[in-house]
């Protein structure tokens, strides 16, 4: 069961987050929730738990944890301008 919630906020908030969720092809309730939950849900750490959507944007591609990427983006320039 949901529940209704009244927000009051500034005008010019309001425009920029709606235009947002437009851009984002999101709901602007969904966006508020999973702010709320993330508040609700960090451990004592602070840890925040990756929201599903973050999470179905991975690409799938396993990167080494070793990896050093200044090192591989530095081979990729001097191969590209040779």
């Amino acid at each position: 069961m949901e529940t209704t919630l009244t927000l009051n906020l500034e005008p010019v908030i309001f425009e920029k987050i709606k235009n947002y969720a437009s851009a984002k092809k999101l709901n602007l309730s969904n966006i508020v929730e999973t702010y709320l939950l993330s508040l609700i849900t960090r451990t004592k750490s602070d840890d925040i738990e990756i929201s599903p959507f973050v999470k179905s944007m991975s690409c799938g591609i396993k990167i080494p944890t070793d990896l050093d990427y200044k090192k591989e983006y530095s081979d990729y320039l001097m191969e590209k301008y040779k």
